[in-house]
This record gives C-alpha cells, structure tokens and sequence, in this order.
C-alpha cells in the first residue's frame, strides 16, 4: 500500500545518507592517519637532529636550554 511505499522509499534515503556518511568518515579516518604518519615522521627527524645538536653543543649552549 501508499504507506508501504512511504516507508520503503524513508528506508532507502536512510540507507543513503548512512551511506554517504559512512564514505565521509573513511575518507577523514584516512586523511587523518596520513597526516598522523606524516607528522611522526616530522617528530622522528627532529628528533634526530635535536640528538646530533646536543651531541656537537657546548657546556654553556646546553646549560641555556
């Protein structure tokens, strides 16, 4: 019947909307753990280069630290 149909066609633009939703939040989830690796990639170097700048530093430069 019409409420049948009504309640049919409510369900499927539900199913879409979850869908779409769904497709958003994978798509964040993935930009975010890119940008996740990205930056402990960042940290990973800086810390690096913080080790080999304390190794080559004075007394006196570390002490300003």
């Amino acid at each position: 019947s019409a409420f049948t149909a009504i309640d049919n066609k409510i369900e499927q633009a539900m199913d879409l909307v979850k869908s779409h939703l769904l497709s958003a939040v994978r798509e964040e989830v993935e930009s975010l753990r890119e940008q996740i690796r990205e930056l402990s990639d960042r940290r990973l170097a800086l810390e690096r280069e913080n080790s080999v700048l304390r190794a080559v530093a004075t007394p006196h430069q570390l002490s300003l630290l």
